[in-house]
């Protein structure tokens, strides 16, 4: 098992404490901490959305990559 490895501990417990952490509603974090689905697949849940909002990400620190291509794409073919 890979659980060191894993952002949250990949523990269901761990996952459901980080989730009402951040704001989910308890039935809603409790069915995406049990869930045997991958973080990539889980990540376009509601669940997520409602924890992670775009905002909350660039206030982390993130990059948004719609806003990246969105600013790149009149570039291209112009070379």
């Amino acid at each position: 098992m890979r659980e060191g490895n894993e952002p949250w501990g990949g523990r269901p417990r761990t996952k459901l404490r980080n989730l009402v952490r951040l704001g989910v509603d308890l039935d809603l974090a409790i069915k995406q901490a049990v869930s045997r689905k991958g973080y990539w697949r889980l990540s376009q849940t509601p669940a997520m959305r409602n924890a992670m909002p775009d905002k909350w990400l660039e206030q982390q620190g993130l990059l948004s990559l719609k806003q990246l291509w969105c600013d790149l794409a009149p570039l291209r073919g112009t070379a």
